[in-house]
C-alpha cells in the first residue's frame, strides 16, 4: 500500500526472511534485464561475507538458477534476499508464479530441454527448500561459511 492507501500491484511479495539481528547482505528486486548484474553483485557480497573458491562459485550458480527460474516461470520478476545467520548464509528468491503443485528437483531425461534449474540448485547446495507463498513461490538455499557440515572429502594420495 502506498501512503495514500492505494495498492501497488507491481510491488513483489516479500516474506519476512530475517530476524531483527540477522544482517541482510543483499536485498534486490530483479527482472530479466538485471539478472547478470545481480549475479555479479551476489558474488561480491558472498565473498565479502567470507565465502570463497568453489563453495562460493557453487552457491552463486545455485542462486542464479533460482533467479532465472523466477524470471522464466514466476511472472518475469522476483526478489532476492541474502542474509547471514551466524556461520550460515541464506538466500531466498521469491517470485509471483502460480507454479505447479508437483515441482520436481529430479534430473530430467537427457532428451528433455530445460528443467534442470531446481535440480542444479539442490545439487550444488544440498539445501534447497521450496515454499508456496500467498503471492508465489519462495526458494531458499544455504551455505556454511566454515565449510561442509559433514566430513570433508578425502583427497586421493598419489
Amino acid at each position: 500500500m502506498s501512503d495514500e492507501g492505494q495498492s501497488e500491484p507491481s510491488r513483489p511479495y516479500r516474506p519476512p526472511l530475517s530476524g531483527p539481528r540477522d544482517p541482510i547482505l543483499l536485498a534486490r528486486t530483479f527482472t530479466a534485464a538485471t539478472v547478470t548484474g545481480l549475479r555479479h553483485l551476489l558474488a561480491v557480497r558472498v565473498a565479502a561475507a567470507g565465502l570463497a573458491g568453489e563453495p562460493a562459485d557453487d552457491f552463486v550458480l545455485a542462486v542464479h538458477e533460482l533467479v532465472t527460474n523466477a524470471v522464466r516461470h514466476g511472472g518475469g520478476t522476483g526478489h532476492l534476499q541474502l542474509v547471514r545467520r551466524g556461520d550460515v548464509i541464506h538466500c531466498t528468491v521469491t517470485d509471483h508464479g502460480t507454479g505447479q503443485d508437483g515441482l520436481s528437483v529430479d534430473l530430467p531425461e537427457t532428451n528433455v530441454p530445460g528443467g534442470r534449474g531446481l535440480w542444479l540448485a539442490h545439487h550444488l547446495t544440498g539445501t534447497l527448500v521450496l515454499q508456496r507463498q500467498p503471492g508465489g513461490l519462495a526458494a531458499t538455499v544455504t551455505v556454511h561459511l566454515s565449510g561442509p557440515v559433514g566430513p570433508a572429502p578425502r583427497s586421493p594420495r598419489g
